[in-house]
């Protein structure tokens, strides 16, 4: 219950969406982020979404119809890229220690074109197991542990995370069996 000096406030109501209303949120949006196309449109119909809710007469399937002329010239004017946001991407997850399979999983989730992703993926250089390792250090798993014997209690754990990062068995195991100042080297096989 409200005391009689505080006011209750209702929601304000969202504004009307308009050609124009839609290009602006577009705009301001695209100045923030860079995203892909299929992210762009899922942003632009929430917002139609919502106003809908709000306004019942609103002709929610014609507002869609205009998201995608908009995107179309967004597109033609190279202000929205699958390709170049998915570079970036690409190489962010792989500066971090992504495998490729988590990479082209995150790229689908934003409607990446598998193809695309695969081929752009392909482009970079990659080396999985320098990517383990990556990951291994940030996690202090393997040969970066405090210790050896804490080393060898969370073994399977340390191997847990690495394959569910989505690299292969065997180089998790590689990583896990480096020892402590051959990090940077080639193992003997």
């Amino acid at each position: 219950m409200l005391s009689e000096n505080k006011k209750e406030y209702a929601p304000r109501p969202p504004k009307k969406i308009t050609p124009q209303r839609l290009r602006n949120i577009a705009l301001y949006y695209l100045k923030r982020f860079e995203t892909s196309e299929a992210a762009l449109r899922a942003v632009l119909r929430r917002r139609i979404d919502a106003y809908a809710r709000y306004d019942k007469d609103f002709d929610k399937h014609e507002a869609y119809e205009q998201v995608e002329k908009l995107l179309a010239d967004f597109v033609r004017l190279k202000y929205v890229d699958d390709a170049r946001f998915a570079e970036i991407k690409i190489r962010g997850y792989l500066a971090a220690g992504k495998s490729p399979r988590y990479i082209l999983g995150k790229l689908r989730e934003k409607g990446i074109d598998d193809q695309l992703a695969g081929r752009l993926l392909d482009a970079q250089e990659y080396d999985p197991f320098a990517s383990a390792m990556r990951l291994a250090r940030r996690k202090k798993i393997g040969p970066f542990s405090p210790s050896g014997e804490v080393r060898k209690e969370r073994r399977s754990k340390d191997l847990a995370v690495l394959v569910r990062a989505g690299f292969d068995y065997d180089i998790a195991v590689r990583v896990l069996e480096t020892e402590a100042g051959e990090e940077d080297g080639e193992l003997p096989d």
